[in-house]
């Protein structure tokens, strides 16, 4: 994960996304780098749009999750009485205590 935040850092500032300046960038916060999972981050990240993609990643977060509200009905909840829990807890608590 850290090396997709890495990544994202280094695209928000302008600098290209290669593997020396991702590990860099863990490096300077403290973590440890792994060379393969940075060499895989960088090639799946060639020929990819960042701007583009997260772009498009915020508008679907941003979607409504349904259809709209109105066609949804109202769900009932059923109350059980919270009295039985309480009964049933205090009948075990005796049974440990004698």
């Amino acid at each position: 994960m850290e090396y997709t935040y890495a990544a994202l850092l280094l695209h928000k500032l302008g600098k290209e996304v290669n593997e020396d300046n991702v590990k860099s960038v863990v490096a300077a916060a403290g973590g440890e780098t792994d060379e393969s999972k940075i060499k895989s981050l960088v090639t799946s990240l060639k020929g990819v749009d960042i701007a583009k993609e997260l772009e498009s990643a915020s508008l679907v977060a941003a979607a409504p999750a349904g259809g709209s509200e109105s066609s949804k009905a109202p769900e009932k909840k059923e109350e059980k009485p919270k009295e039985e829990k309480k009964e049933a807890a205090a009948e075990g608590l005796s049974a440990l205590f004698g």
